[in-house]
């Protein structure tokens, strides 16, 4: 299963980072690739909401629900597909106080994305866009914490 890992300093607090992440019904609004997302079931700590993203280098939408658990104590988040475009995914966000209000953020994801018939060609473009989705979401969180 292909991973995708992806990490950024961020020039803010991590309790103000952590806020931000956590709030995904906000990501549509700062996000260029999250068309949509609507927070379908929320308690405590435990959030599952239905995404609709786009993949603009193709005009494509990929759609899923995610499970995130949040760990405020560790600033982590666990999440996972329950259903969707992705044959797999899931991953883990931990950010980490390098102090001088400055936070590390660390993005791991697993995903599996099969079509049945793609050489390995079509396999690392898919990568490609993996990645580029993940900084995109990280540099988009960055840029939000650091602003005012």
């Amino acid at each position: 299963m292909p991973t995708v890992e992806t990490t950024t300093v961020i020039h803010a607090p991590i309790d103000k980072v952590y806020a931000i992440a956590r709030d995904n019904r906000s990501f549509p609004d700062f996000m260029e690739d999250v068309k949509s997302l609507t927070v379908t079931e929320e308690d405590g700590d435990r959030i599952v909401s239905d995404w609709v993203g786009v993949v603009s280098a193709f005009n494509i939408k990929v759609r899923w629900t995610q499970e995130d658990v949040w760990d405020p104590g560790e600033h982590t988040c666990k999440f996972r597909q329950l259903k969707g475009d992705y044959d797999k995914m899931e991953g883990t966000w931990k950010l980490i106080d390098m102090g001088q209000n400055m936070t590390r953020f660390e993005s791991h994801v697993d995903y599996e994305y099969v079509v049945p018939g793609l050489g390995p060609l079509v396999k690392k473009v898919i990568h490609s866009l993996v990645v580029k989705n993940l900084d995109s979401v990280l540099a988009a969180i960055k840029t939000r914490a650091e602003s005012g």
